[in-house]
């Protein structure tokens, strides 16, 4: 068989790794909230209501950024709902998701949650443009910003938060292009909202961070022409604009499937695209950059007929994806696009944390577990942090029905501060190990410190409530460092970690 290749110089870069391309998104949707992250009266919860277990492999999975409260649910969200005394708070019919929200987890609860996470975890905060507008935003972020001595900052600290929230990044509504988003736009109403809002909101604070909506997909017909109108109104404003996608097979296309991250890769270099004309015909010098605030592997066919099946239940269970080993190998391999993208993706948010289409499952009262989509996420974080290198693969390559010919290799190298890297490498061939060889022009390295690997003989295998531990990474054998040159074999259909140094 044919050997991927490819070279690795510190001459050629892309770009440092932000931080919060490790972020993810906790939406009052299904189980993500009530009985994921907050159940009191759980063994390990503690005084606030939060679980431990989950807690912990939160840590672990290394999140960064976490977006909040949604998502579709923010078009309908009234924030006031969401603070004070939990007795008080009032019960609402939650029209994205056609739930009752009790309001139990709010605006407080989420940033103890953050703060529990500990001091990486920073808040993304969504304000509702569907439903309200600018003054709800502005109420918003002096309730949650402003030290002391306004009837809002008072407010929040008699509801028992002296300090303020500190929250950098704002999202400007969410997917307000989509005819199923409650306050639904045109781009030209949705841009000139936004502005408005934005502008507002630098007058309190001109250091926030804000990110418009993007297309909520590329298959939208708007594509480009909402990013285009949206950015014209709002391109001195906001400093993001976002993006969102899912990835399924489609009539068991599984060949498509695993070739997911050639769309994704697409997808980001039409939006930079876009956002560089908008600021060349501004004649600006601004850049803006992109945050991809949802991604993820999502059976979307199967959950759209659970919520319409649903008649206003608390915390119903839906959109509880349950993971396999491909599934687990495609979101390596969108975590790779991600990465090889850092230049201009500088945010990006898993969509969701934990239960819905998640990497973290918990049952009510029992357990918490990972999924297989946990490994790549929490070893990308844990590696993926510093300087991205510029990775061009001379690969084999395959056919399939949806991309054309794909290559076999889809990877990137992360060098880290003291000069240590880590590739990251996916073999989307589904029965052949891959053979690799990358020649390290430039770094001075000398061993190879570990090679772990994603994969199994049962390409469905996934964890379980019953099998918790089904799957897991594993030391892969035989990968040597020699006279600058790393080989190795990935075996198929597999997530790779090769850290060197």
């Amino acid at each position: 068989m044919r050997t991927a290749r490819f070279t690795l110089d510190p001459a050629f870069t892309v770009g440092e790794v932000n931080p919060r391309l490790f972020g993810s998104f906790v939406e009052h949707l299904g189980r993500c909230v009530y009985t994921g992250i907050f159940e009191p009266g759980h063994p390990t919860a503690d005084a606030d209501g939060l679980r431990q277990d989950v807690l912990d492999l939160v840590r672990e999975l290394g999140v960064t950024a976490v977006r909040y409260p949604g998502g579709n649910f923010v078009s309908g969200y009234r924030w006031e709902d969401s603070v004070g005394p939990v007795q008080d708070r009032p019960r609402r019919l939650d029209l994205a998701w056609r739930s009752t929200e009790t309001n139990r987890f709010g605006l407080s609860e989420y940033i103890a949650f953050l703060r529990k996470i500990g001091p990486r975890a920073e808040p993304m905060m969504a304000v509702n443009l569907g439903t309200r507008g600018v003054a709800e935003a502005l109420e918003l972020q002096e309730y949650a910003n402003h030290p002391s001595g306004t009837a809002l900052s008072d407010l929040r600290a008699e509801h028992g938060d002296k300090d303020p929230f500190g929250i950098r990044l704002w999202c400007l509504g969410n997917e307000m292009d989509g005819p199923w988003q409650t306050g639904h736009k045109t781009a030209e109403e949705y841009g000139r909202l936004a502005a408005e809002t934005a502008r507002a909101m630098r007058q309190i604070d001109p250091g926030v961070e804000l990110v418009a909506c993007g297309s909520s997909s590329r298959s939208m017909e708007t594509f480009a022409e909402w990013e285009a109108t949206v950015l014209k109104e709002t391109y001195d404003l906001v400093d993001h604009i976002s993006l969102h996608a899912y990835y399924e097979p489609h009539d068991a296309d599984v060949d498509s499937f695993l070739a997911s991250a050639v769309d994704m890769e697409s997808f980001i270099e039409s939006v930079v695209a876009t956002c560089d004309h908008v600021g060349a015909r501004l004649k600006s010098e601004k850049r803006i950059d992109l945050s991809f605030d949802e991604w993820n592997v999502w059976y979307m066919s199967r959950s759209q007929a659970e919520v319409a099946a649903l008649d206003w239940p608390e915390a119903p269970r839906i959109l509880e994806d349950s993971y396999s080993v491909t599934d687990a190998v495609v979101l390596g391999s969108l975590l790779i696009a991600l990465l090889r993208h850092a230049d201009r993706v500088t945010v990006a948010c898993l969509a969701q944390l934990v239960n819905v289409i998640a990497p973290i499952m918990t049952e009510p009262g029992g357990p918490a577990w990972r999924q297989t989509t946990f490994f790549p996420f929490a070893q990308a974080s844990k590696y993926g942090r510093g300087e991205v290198l510029d990775v061009r693969v001379d690969s084999p390559t395959y056919g399939t029905k949806k991309y054309g010919e794909a290559d076999l290799l889809h990877a990137t190298a992360v060098r880290a501060e003291d000069g240590t890297v880590t590739v990251f490498a996916v073999n989307r061939g589904r029965t052949e190990p891959l053979p690799l060889e990358v020649a390290l022009g430039g770094l001075a390295l000398t061993s190879v410190v570990e090679h772990s690997v994603l994969s199994d003989a049962d390409p469905d295998a996934r964890n379980t409530l019953a099998e918790p531990e089904r799957v897991a990474p594993h030391a892969a054998g035989g990968t040597t460092l020699d006279d600058g040159r790393l080989s190795a074999v990935l075996e198929p259909l597999s997530w790779n970690v090769i850290r060197l140094a």
